[in-house]
């Protein structure tokens, strides 16, 4: 249990939170939200000790175990798998002193050292390190490699997966899924589900917060707020909140037409396409939220295009990759890649990291010239191209002003200006160096360059990362309404599901048409995950009559007995959590802490007891579902 007492917290002469009394219960999985400079991560630095509070107190129990990302990798000659490992210390320091004494020859050390390590579960510890490493996407060649020869993003993936490898009762995560493709994203989504400990997750991601926390904690100007539910049911209580407040009226019902036609305008293609139905469910699950949408400081558009060509660019058999040094061969990505797009075609590109789609946006670019094949384009193609590094391309010292000015020197000041405070960059803030932006600020300077030139097809390269939930909620809307092509790159499913109408998957040097929505994706990609891999001589003999009629009829009644099972289950579940609903409203009572100690020690105990029952259960549950699903 973390309890924060009148707890205040300053960066430098702002007040970030004050009087902040909250008490975090074991267990909970906590997602902390809020606008790009309320104190998300500081309060993260105050729980990891290196900030102290301004005023109050925070208790926690002495002897927490506390896992986190580290910030920065050291460039080391270490394996990958070895450095994961060391995420666990009490086991490295073991697993070392089990090595000095071999080395000494010191026989009853090695015995005791052989006794801690086993106590720890250390024997099974690189197995374990190396599911980690190849749940986020680290191919098992790679796990002997050494750290040093990473790069930046996939350091940042070996610091995530050596936080997860440390046994922790709290764990921090910071932002987990940048750096990260989609299907990192789901096996991440999946492990934190199933944690035991504490957690507490700071992410843009809506989707990820939906599918992971089971409390919200909104910090807003200065003050604390805690929801039980996820993201979306935070976002309905807050909407219920600024309602009864009668908090911007006028512009919430502005919002809900705007929601409605999306929803009305997908209602009626929905019977032609599976993606429009995900698209409308996607729509539908955000009505009732609309006063915290209307509440976002800002929205944008992207300008009608001047020319809209029917058919815009064509890859014909083409082989996509890098040209080699001199002498050398050429590094082939993609093979035999058929891709067309017409006017108004919105393409989301899945598969994960490293399998070719930032190479594949590159070929449609034509920043990267066809090894092979054809790459056709209309002389009326306009791209506007969000690239990974195009945030890191903006000019040091200079201003959002002067970067648009650069782009077009015979306009108006004013015209530039107005433009510019239409992506929230307006007054003085207009000429700020943007050496003191914040990454989300910076990508939204980028993304405003692009529009200027009023492109008719946008390629978008994971345009997301630095975008707090504002942003993307602004970006989304955007998009939706954007006349042009789109060609999309994105590890935020809630950005996929809401502008995309259709997906092809890029992996294994080739392009594929996805058949289905994104929803159909994650359950693909959880098949494939637990389907057995079967040889030849392990395929079955083929059966007789008499014996595919016994295998029916024990199918029948496997499946009765399994569904009978699935029925007192869901009871079980439903009466455990009316349990759990009562006993935190209980444990969220100030009251309650004024009580006897040991009645407080029951009801968190009664609690913890209630959750373990219930993970079980649900897990029970999702094998028996996905079974008869079969």
């Amino acid at each position: 249990m973390i309890a924060f007492r009148h707890f205040a917290l300053r960066r430098g002469s702002r007040l970030l939170l004050s009087d902040i009394d909250l008490v975090i219960q074991s267990g909970w999985r906590l997602g902390v939200v809020g606008r790009n400079g309320c104190g998300k991560s500081s309060l993260f630095a105050t729980l990891q000790g290196q900030l102290e509070a301004d005023a109050g107190e925070l208790d926690m129990p002495a002897k927490l175990r506390l896992a986190s990302v580290a910030q920065e990798t050291p460039a080391l000659p270490d394996p990958a798998i070895d450095y994961v490992m060391g995420g666990d210390v009490e086991l490295a320091t073991a697993i070392r002193d089990e090595a000095d004494a071999q080395a000494r020859g010191d026989t009853e050390a090695m015995a005791r050292a052989h006794h801690r390590i086993e106590e720890l579960h250390g024997y099974d510890a690189r197995a374990r390190a190396g599911r980690l490493l190849h749940g986020l996407g680290f191919s098992p060649e790679t796990h002997e490699r050494a750290v040093f020869e990473f790069s930046g993003g996939w350091r940042v993936r070996l610091n995530l997966a050596r936080a997860l490898m440390a046994p922790s009762d709290l764990l921090l995560l910071d932002e987990p899924t940048n750096h990260l493709d989609l299907d990192a994203v789901l096996w991440l989504e999946e492990w934190l589900r199933r944690y035991q400990g504490t957690l507490l997750v700071i992410s843009h991601d809506r989707e990820f917060l939906d599918g992971v926390i089971t409390h919200t904690l909104h910090l807003n100007e200065g003050r604390a707020k805690l929801y039980a539910g996820n993201y979306s049911a935070f976002e309905r209580q807050r909407a219920e909140q600024l309602r009864l407040q009668q908090i911007a009226h006028e512009r919430e019902q502005t919002e809900r037409a705007h929601l409605q036609s999306f929803i009305d305008r997908f209602k009626a293609k929905a019977s032609k396409a599976k993606q429009a139905q995900s698209r409308m469910k996607r729509l539908e699950k955000m009505a009732g939220t609309e006063a915290v949408r209307a509440e976002r400081p800002f929205r944008f558009q992207f300008a009608v295009p001047e020319r809209l060509p029917d058919s815009m660019l064509q890859l014909e058999e083409v082989e996509a990759g890098y040209a080699g040094e001199e002498g050398q061969p050429p590094a082939v990505i993609l093979r035999d890649v058929r891709f067309r797009l017409e006017a108004g075609e919105r393409v989301g590109l899945l598969g994960p990291n490293g399998a070719g789609k930032s190479t594949l946006v590159k070929t449609l670019v034509g920043e990267l010239p066809v090894l092979g094949g054809e790459r056709k384009t209309h002389k009326d193609l306009k791209i506007g191209y969000f690239a990974q590094h195009t945030v890191e391309s903006l000019r040091e010292g200079a201003s959002p002003f002067d970067h648009l000015q650069d782009k077009a020197p015979g306009v108006a000041a004013q015209a530039l200006r107005d433009f510019l405070g239409g992506w929230n960059f307006a007054g003085d803030r207009a000429f700020e160096s943007v050496d003191g932006f914040s990454g989300g600020e910076r990508a939204r300077l980028a993304l405003a360059l692009i529009a200027w030139d009023k492109p008719n097809l946008l390629l978008l390269d994971e345009p997301t990362n630095h975008l707090d939930l504002d942003m993307r909620e602004a970006l989304a809307d955007a998009l939706a309404d954007f006349d042009g092509a789109l060609v999309l790159v994105s590890h935020d499913r809630h950005l996929l599901g809401m502008v995309c109408d259709s997906f092809w998957r890029v992996a294994d040097h080739k392009m594929e048409a996805f058949d289905g929505d994104l929803d159909d994706y994650a359950r693909w990609l959880r098949q494939r995950g637990s389907a057995p891999k079967k040889t030849e001589a392990e395929a079955k003999p083929v059966e007789s009559a008499a014996d595919r009629r016994r295998a029916a009829a024990a199918q029948r009644e496997n499946e009765k007995a399994s569904r009978q099972r699935v029925k007192k289950i869901e009871t079980r579940v439903a009466a455990i959590d009316e349990e759990l609903l009562k006993l935190e409203q209980k444990l969220a009572d100030p009251e309650t802490y004024h009580g006897p100690t040991a009645e407080l020690m029951k009801l968190g105990q009664r609690q913890a007891e209630l959750r373990k029952e219930k993970e079980t259960l649900e897990a029970e549950w999702l094998q028996l579902y996905e079974l008869l699903e079969a």
